[in-house]
């Protein structure tokens, strides 16, 4: 019945609106048929327990979900639920009397604009993933969060899944060394999650389990107007939705490191990080990425017993599994993190140059000049309006602003995390107390120190004066004063300094080489 209706719709006289050509895109679990304008979505009457659209109230209600859930993000795509009478193979849209099927009518975007296809043309800029996390942070933000009495999002509930996953995959390996990975990848899971069962709790008792998309990943991402739109979220099992939002950030990292774009997720992580100050959620990112790239094993594997497919597409499935195996178990590894500390006044190119060190490197970028609005209740980019030394530029403010950097750099590195701390860091107190915490976890720490002529120092201030969106607020008298307060470097120190020309040609190339080879001597 189902595949007739889909055939009918593909007919310009059902519609009110002009179509142009058909196409249909099929799921398991959906049919979607483009009509030029417009694209309209029916659910398969489908019941695979996790998701249950067998009867015809069940797929309304999970359309009308579908609609309400997906407008958070992408209201100008998601337009209503269309009910459809008549008969299949003469179908009625809009009509109310003796409604057999829903649709959900969405406006029609182009498929080769989803973010898989664009990365697949190698089309893919680290910008789409900044304004993607940018996107995400400021939706978290707003949407529904649990509390303590929460039935979602507990810790018992978080483990379910995922010890599942591990239970449905070792009866359908037959390799002795697939079986050996298996065990150690589900004995890790299990120690990990005895170790974090605290956080897991504090975090939903914090209300960082919220009503999120559920399903974030490069082909749930289209491009429109050049602007990255997030689409078709889980709405058919609120268990995959109420989520650690450090869950829903996981996946997306997992898909795009999965692909070898470390940088693009390297600059989205921070990104969001920068936006949320979430921090404290990276405790649990690796035990969550495992988790969503086990899942995707899992799938692979099941492709792979289908006793329907092909030799060629179980060999091929089975290569799949493997891949995101051993994509999970790099998550399990020990890590070898390290401090940095930029020194340099304003315009020195400070965040230019270590945003650059973090997609080449990977680790954590901290901002002074968020982290001290964040402090005081700004948004990065927000005025303070300080004059010098006064108002969120006290010395006393100064202080509290580097020992947060300094006690958030310490549970960063405890996590095996590499910190790259964005600040001036003028002072001798302030570098000693930034080495200090790396020293005391007994791991290395380096100072990049950054210089341009005063000339090229003033020109920038002033064009960035220009630009919206800045987080610092750094004018020509903040230069000269930061100048006369430079203290320079010990003969100690120096030990552990990297001198940049931020004028010179590939200055950003030159330092991460630099930094490569004193980090692994």
């Amino acid at each position: 019945m189902s595949s007739e209706l889909i055939a009918s719709l593909q007919n310009s006289q059902v519609y009110a609106h002009a179509t142009q050509e058909f196409h249909v895109y099929e799921t398991h679990i959906s049919w979607v048929v483009l009509t030029g304008e417009y694209a309209y979505k029916i659910k398969k009457p489908v019941n695979f327990g996790f998701l249950d659209f067998s009867s015809l109230e069940q797929r309304r209600y999970f359309c009308e979900q579908e609609v309400k859930l997906n407008q958070r993000l992408a209201p100008e795509l998601y337009l209503k639920v269309v009910p459809i009478s008549g008969t299949c193979t003469q179908p009625l849209l809009g009509d109310t009397r003796q409604v057999f099927e829903y649709a959900i009518k969405m406006r029609q975007f182009d498929p080769k604009q989803v973010l898989n296809e664009v990365q697949a043309r190698g089309e893919l800029e680290i910008r789409h993933m900044q304004d993607l996390a940018t996107k995400l942070a400021d939706f978290h933000q707003k949407i529904a969060c649990a509390d303590a009495s929460f039935t979602l999002g507990t810790p018992a509930q978080v483990w379910a899944p995922m010890l599942q996953n591990f239970q449905q995959i070792e009866p359908l390996l037959t390799d002795a060394q697939d079986q050996q990975q298996m065990q150690q990848l589900a004995a890790w899971a299990q120690e990990t999650y005895q170790r974090l069962q605290p956080l897991l709790a504090e975090r939903l008792a914090k209300g960082f389990v919220r009503e999120c998309h559920g399903d974030v990943h490069l082909a749930n991402v289209t491009l429109i107007d050049d602007e990255v739109k997030l689409f078709d979220c889980i709405e058919f099992n609120d268990e995959f939705r109420w989520i650690d939002v450090m869950s829903e950030i996981a996946f997306i990292v997992m898909d795009l490191e999965d692909r070898g774009l470390e940088a693009y997720a390297h600059s989205f992580l921070n990104t969001y990080l920068e936006m949320t100050g979430d921090y404290q959620g990276l405790a649990l990112l690796d035990f969550y990425k495992a988790y969503r790239a086990m899942v995707r094993a899992k799938i692979n594997l099941f492709c792979a017993a289908d006793p329907q497919a092909s030799d060629t597409q179980k060999a091929a499935a089975l290569a799949n599994y493997r891949s995101y195996a051993q994509l999970a178990e790099s998550y399990t590894e020990l890590k070898s993190p390290y401090l940095l500390l930029t020194l340099g006044v304003a315009g020195s190119g400070k965040s230019t140059l270590s945003a650059y060190v973090l997609q080449q490197l990977g680790g954590i970028r901290l901002r002074s000049d968020v982290e001290r609005k964040r402090l005081f209740g700004l948004a990065a980019d927000a005025n303070s309006h300080s004059a010098l030394a006064s108002g969120i530029y006290t010395q006393e403010a100064t202080e509290k602003t580097y020992a947060h950097l300094a006690q958030t750099a310490q549970a960063l590195l405890q996590a095996g995390y590499s910190v790259t701390l964005d600040a001036t860091h003028l002072r001798r107190w302030q570098r000693d107390a930034m080495r200090q915490v790396a020293e005391n976890l007994g791991l290395p720490a380096l100072v990049i120190v950054l210089q341009a002529p005063l000339d090229i120092l003033e020109a920038r201030i002033r064009k960035r004066a220009l630009r919206k969106g800045e987080a610092s607020e750094a004018t020509l008298e903040v230069l000269h004063q930061q100048l006369a307060q430079l203290e320079p470097l010990t003969p100690e120190e120096e030990i552990y300094a990297l001198h940049v020309d931020t004028e010179a040609p590939k200055a950003n190339q030159q330092l991460v080489t630099c930094l490569q080879q004193r980090l692994s001597s």
